[in-house]
């Protein structure tokens, strides 16, 4: 991946819901302007969710996820639909795409609950009424699907590229965007800093590119006007020495904290990429709150490790080895359950702690639903960063670049 390219974690995302065979796929490929998704006359030809990146202006960088039908039926069937439901978390923006040539109750039925769900989460939603021939007037094709009277359908035909623009320019008027994420590096960085970055090579990572997490820090740093200094954890005292300066943070894999911390003077700001992440996608102070109660384990609690992507594990994985092995040291008698990519359970009752990664390929949105879900129902959560910072017994140091400092057991 180019230093240019904008992860998908950081695009307006955009969900197209619906029953099978309603042209879900075919309204994709229409919005791309290519054939990238596979479609068919047969329903339920998409089973797992589809991912496609593009530039729509005024939004910019988006990313369209085109998911299985809400109508799939069978064990199988209600999986995929459990999974689409998974992928709603995650949206700016719902599609919801009916089939003209279908009028059948279940299909306004489905509709109704979509959209309530969607309004529960403030979610803005357009509907689009695909395989449209023409003929009908919108208030007939309202009633037809007992739509609610705010919602103004968009009559598309995905085959001859009929209401397309329409639908393009009903997406970005509906289009509401959060408070735009801070900067990676805002607050800690400045025009004409100098910044040691410590990153080990992960052997996770495909032979000559570095890690996501590394390769966003540098861009915004130098966007800044900034400068980076790149060293591994073993050339830590000779990248100081390099410098001729103190440079005016470092920041460190959350992996290599401990070497780190034993290798610059105790005064020097530091932090983790993990931890920088963290405040970018999340809550830094509820994270922090979740570290500290590392120190409330008791024997047999469950604790749950959760990871924003898949990748293929190493012998000595942070997430599955690593983690597990500190928090250990705090608690011998914990127990952990895993999760990765889209994976979060909706009950976490039976976790005394959550303790999740840095979130780079999770957008805001899904990071923010995790984090309520976990303050709502009374489970600590913390992140990696935080974690490994905690148990080398250096976590105050790691967040006072952030302004925030632990006192006792708050901050």
């Amino acid at each position: 991946m180019g230093l240019n390219d904008t992860p998908s974690g950081n695009r307006f995302t955009i969900g197209l819901f619906g029953p099978r065979n309603a042209g879900k796929s075919s309204l994709v490929n229409k919005l791309l302007g290519q054939e990238l998704v596979l479609t068919s006359e047969v329903a339920g030809t998409t089973t797992d969710p589809v991912y496609k990146s593009m530039e729509l202006l005024p939004l910019g960088p988006v990313l369209f996820i085109d998911t299985a039908g809400l109508d799939d039926e069978g064990e199988l069937g209600l999986k995929r639909v459990d999974k689409s439901y998974e992928i709603l978390r995650k949206c700016d923006l719902a599609v919801f795409v009916l089939d003209a040539t279908r009028h059948e109750s279940q299909f306004p039925e489905m509709a109704r609950e979509f959209l309530a769900e969607a309004g529960k989460r403030k979610l803005p939603a357009v509907v689009a009424i695909n395989k449209y021939e023409g003929g009908a007037e919108e208030a007939e094709i309202r009633s037809q699907f007992d739509l609610p009277a705010d919602i103004a359908p968009v009559c598309t035909n995905a085959l001859n590229g009929t209401g397309i623009d329409r639908l393009k320019q009903a997406i970005v008027s509906a289009a509401r965007f959060e408070e735009p994420e801070i900067g990676l590096t805002d607050g800690i960085v400045n025009a004409g800093d100098v910044v040691l970055l410590v990153t080990p090579i992960d052997s996770a990572a495909p032979k000559g590119r570095l890690i996501l997490p590394q390769q966003q820090v540098i861009r915004d740093i130098l966007d800044k006007g900034a400068m980076a200094l790149v060293s591994k954890e073993a050339e830590v005292k000779s990248a100081l020495a390099a410098l001729g300066r103190s440079p005016d943070i470092v920041i460190t894999d959350s992996q290599a904290f401990k070497s780190v911390a034993n290798d610059i003077p105790a005064d020097m700001p530091l932090t983790s990429f993990s931890i920088i992440f963290s405040r970018q996608k999340g809550n830094l102070e509820l994270q922090l709150r979740g570290a500290l109660a590392l120190g409330t384990l008791a024997a047999g609690d469950k604790v749950l490790i959760s990871e924003g992507c898949t990748h293929h594990r190493q012998c000595n994985d942070i997430g599955t080895v690593k983690i597990p092995k500190l928090v250990r040291k705090v608690q011998p008698d914990v127990e952990f359950d895993w999760t990765s990519g889209g994976e979060y359970p909706g009950d976490l009752s039976k976790y005394k702690l959550i303790i999740h990664c840095g979130a780079c390929m999770l957008n805001r949105r899904e990071m923010q639903y995790r984090l309520r879900e976990a303050d709502a129902q009374g489970v600590p959560i913390a992140n990696y960063g935080m974690v490994i910072a905690y148990c080398n017994g250096i976590l105050e140091r790691a967040i006072r670049p952030f302004g925030l400092r632990r006192i006792d057991n708050g901050f």
